[in-house]
């Protein structure tokens, strides 16, 4: 099974950084993932740290060896206890998962999760460990197995607590109004990515909010467990010349989702092919060249221009959603699960010039950006086969 897995966040209304914190690292020779949502005591820079802390001593600490439960009980120690509130200065949740869908999740002081199969809720047993330190701190464990399809959706309080205090909804949204927003997303997409999952259920939090206001930095993280999604992407010619029908029957043999990103990349495969390319006639906004038409092929875009605009929308903030050839290149690749780019080596000399930057002048290192993008920022899985 692949691992789908994404965390949308919005800080509170009045504050410049979000005091949750998300941080997730795949390991896919050995097909695991660890992954932790934290939430720092109260909002901003202060709460920002110290859920950065824990989120990051939780990670490397499981990466090192550790198990996820040893890794959780240091930190528990650790953590000191805010003076004035008596509560722990971060919460979190931590999930270490593989593809067979064996996960161990430890929680302290974070709402519950909610684990969905065939929409309905699974709850599942736990053990709690207390603090030896510190009063009325504990930690639940859970050690369960997931089947294909089944999703996990893990919040900061901000989620369950939207809305406190209105009229509608006095005590908050809470984990009811939490499940709810959740089955009645699934019902109408269950395919739903858990990017576009995370992203409704904040939306849906924000909808609870007094003006529109959030009162708390709110959280969702996500994890759909599924048949990956495949996907190619062929960009640059071949070094060697008499490989171009060898690899452009790879290219035709993909099962899975193509894109072409280079006109000479294009002629190619039409040539190799005996498929014909056209261009389209919708002109997008912008300095990029449109894209083309070529039966079979999700997407044909121009090469080095389009691949360098389309990592600097990756890059940003929030990914685009612009409807011209980057932006149509992003969605493709955020759309996708597993991700192979299939790189020629011969230079193309209609963008060759030696004023300009290399990640411009060499393809080689465009690819190597958006694939680091796609991997750290998104969770991708990404090979690369050079040609």
């Amino acid at each position: 099974m692949f691992i789908d897995i994404d965390c949308i966040q919005k800080k509170k209304y009045d504050q410049h950084i979000c005091g949750d914190y998300f941080i997730s690292k795949r390991y896919p020779e050995i097909g695991r993932l660890i992954a932790v949502l934290s939430d720092g005591l109260g909002s901003g820079i202060k709460a920002n740290i110290l859920s950065c802390m824990t989120s990051t001593m939780m990670l490397k600490f499981t990466e090192a060896g550790k198990d996820i439960q040893k890794a959780s009980e240091i930190i528990l120690e650790s953590l000191p206890i805010c003076r004035i509130r008596k509560i722990s200065y971060a919460t979190f949740s931590a999930v270490d998962c593989n593809e067979e869908g064996d996960v161990k999740i430890v929680e302290e002081g974070n709402p519950q999760f909610v684990w969905i199969r065939d929409l309905k809720v699974i709850q599942p047993e736990f053990r709690i460990i207390s603090s030896k330190k510190f009063n009325d701190r504990n930690m639940h464990i859970y050690n369960i197995k997931v089947k294909e399809n089944d999703r996990l959706i893990f919040c900061s309080d901000g989620v369950t607590q939207a809305g406190l205090g209105t009229e509608k909804l006095k005590l908050g949204l809470r984990r009811e109004g939490l499940i709810g927003i959740i089955t009645d997303i699934l019902k109408q997409n269950p395919e739903i990515s858990s990017r576009k999952l995370s992203k409704n259920i904040i939306s849906a939090a924000l909808q609870k909010e007094e003006k529109l206001l959030i009162k708390d930095d709110i959280s969702a993280m996500c994890m759909f467990f599924r048949t990956p999604r495949q996907a190619l992407v062929f960009t640059g010619p071949p070094y060697y010349s008499d490989k171009d029908n060898f690899y452009a029957k790879i290219f035709q043999n993909f099962k899975g989702k193509k894109a072409i990103c280079g006109g000479t990349t294009a002629n190619l495969i039409s040539r190799e092919l005996k498929i014909p390319v056209q261009n389209e006639t919708f002109i997008p906004s912008g300095n990029l060249p449109p894209t083309s038409y070529m039966e079979g092929v999700n997407l044909v875009t121009e090469g080095i221009l389009t691949l360098t605009k389309a990592y600097e929308y990756l890059d940003s903030a929030e990914p685009v959603v612009n409807n011209d050839p980057a932006g149509r290149l992003v969605n493709f690749l955020l759309d996708t699960d597993c991700i192979t780019f299939m790189i020629g080596a011969k230079i193309n000399q209609a963008h060759y010039d030696p004023n300009l930057p290399v990640e411009i002048e060499i393809r080689k290192n465009v690819v190597k950006k958006i694939a680091k993008v796609l991997e750290e920022k998104f969770i991708k899985k990404i090979t690369f086969q050079y040609m």
